[in-house]
């Protein structure tokens, strides 16, 4: 090859690189890459945990993510009583004129990390197999990812129509840009992303320990050593564990696992026969019933129905806070809760109505012809004329002990 032919092919090939850069510069700026590097389908980086939980914050606290303006998360998890409903407000209503009534207690959502997925035939130490955890008095949430968009989506909650509903709320939020700066300045062009991204604000601000997992109650307190109870709190922490007496701690388990404090409960599924609620107004059609595991608001188990009627057991940190129980909210005091464990199988004409041949109606929030699946471990396991398992005394130091596990004791 001559020098002359030499120079030629190398002029050819630099005129040729240059196209091609010149090419690439120009395809970048149509695409405005540089602005926005998922357009060309790059991943953006996640927003740092704590950028996240602030996001989810402002969400929680926002009423104007609802249809009617009017209700946010906080309006049924307020943190002054430990993220669960205020007096008076645990069956709520909402919808878009917040008009339309709950048909569940509203449950606290303190505490809902250690919550394992929902399985059907979990094998417990003791050896039984049964349903174990997941999300809602249901379990049909799977995580707290999940668990955020029922409210969001819920007719008788916020009301929104789908996840666009949200998204275009986000987008004119007073939040809105610092939402595109955590997800990317065209976040609101796709709306099921913009939804998704706020799931996950939420689950983050639910994973903030000092709001959601601080373990600060006087019974906390006494588990590190820093105070002692007191004789009424120890009698009733002894009939919380008794399996003769109390027997609570059978699903509300009282002791310590992988160096985490007690989650007072093994987050199992029980039926107890709890009353039917006439306060609930779906309660007023005589052929509506909550049924839990088997519906209505979740429907793969439908055909179990040894498993209708039963609902997760909750935690009962911070239960004293609550003035309503079970999750029809039947119960509106401590008292009443334990007299119903204490007397049902005694008294049951106390708990449920009369047929028209003047028999109890006993367990009348179940459909006739269904298996009896009740709950009868002790002390729901007496017979008519048998003493009960717990005298007066021994009920007011059980609530003694209850108070314990209230968060936000102080020595001060």
């Amino acid at each position: 090859m001559t020098t002359f032919q030499l120079h030629r092919r190398n002029s050819l090939i630099r005129l040729t690189l240059q196209l091609g850069i010149l090419l690439v510069s120009v395809t970048v700026a149509h695409l405005g890459c540089a602005a926005a590097p998922e357009a060309l389908g790059q991943k953006r980086q996640e927003p740092a945990p704590d950028v996240l939980a602030q996001l989810g914050r402002l969400m929680f606290f926002d009423p104007s993510l609802s249809a009617s303006g009017r209700q946010a998360c906080a309006t049924c998890h307020d943190p002054r009583y430990a993220y669960g409903p205020p007096p008076g407000k645990a069956l709520a209503y909402g919808g878009k004129d917040m008009q339309q009534p709950g048909t569940r207690a509203v449950p606290s959502i303190r505490y809902l990390r250690d919550v394992p997925r929902f399985s059907e035939t979990y094998r417990f130490v003791d050896g039984d197999v049964g349903p174990i955890g997941g999300l809602t008095w249901d379990g049909r949430a799977a995580s707290l990812h999940e668990q955020a968009r029922v409210p969001l989506l819920a007719v008788n909650e916020m009301a929104n129509a789908g996840p666009a509903d949200v998204s275009r709320k986000l987008s004119k939020a007073a939040y809105a840009a610092q939402f595109r700066a955590a997800f990317g300045e065209h976040i609101f062009a796709d709306p099921n992303r913009a939804f998704d991204a706020g799931l996950r604000a939420l689950e983050a601000f639910q994973h903030v320990p000092a709001e959601f997992y601080p373990y600060s109650s006087r019974y906390d307190a006494f588990l590190r050593g820093d105070v002692e109870l007191t004789e009424p709190e120890e009698r009733g922490a002894a009939l919380f564990k008794d399996p003769a007496k109390g027997n609570c701690a059978s699903c509300h388990l009282g002791v310590s696992r992988g160096g985490k404090p007690p989650p007072f409960t093994d987050f199992d599924y029980v039926n107890v026969g709890v009353p039917r609620n006439p306060r609930i107004p779906a309660n007023a059609d005589p052929n509506y019933y909550d049924l839990g595991l088997c519906g209505p608001y979740r429907a793969d188990l439908a055909r179990k129905h040894e498993l209708c009627g039963f609902f997760r057991s909750p935690t009962v940190r911070n239960v004293a806070l609550r003035d309503a129980f079970f999750h029809n909210g039947v119960f509106t005091t401590l008292r009443e809760v334990i007299e119903f464990y204490n007397e049902r199988d005694l008294h049951p004409e106390k708990y449920y109505p009369r047929n028209p041949d003047g028999s109890v109606h006993r367990f009348d929030d179940l459909p006739a012809g269904y298996p009896d699946d009740i709950d009868h471990d002790p002390p729901l396991d007496r017979k008519p004329g048998a003493e009960p398992a717990l005298t007066d005394a021994d009920i007011e130091d059980l609530i003694a002990f209850l108070r314990t596990l209230t968060d936000g004791y102080t020595t001060q």
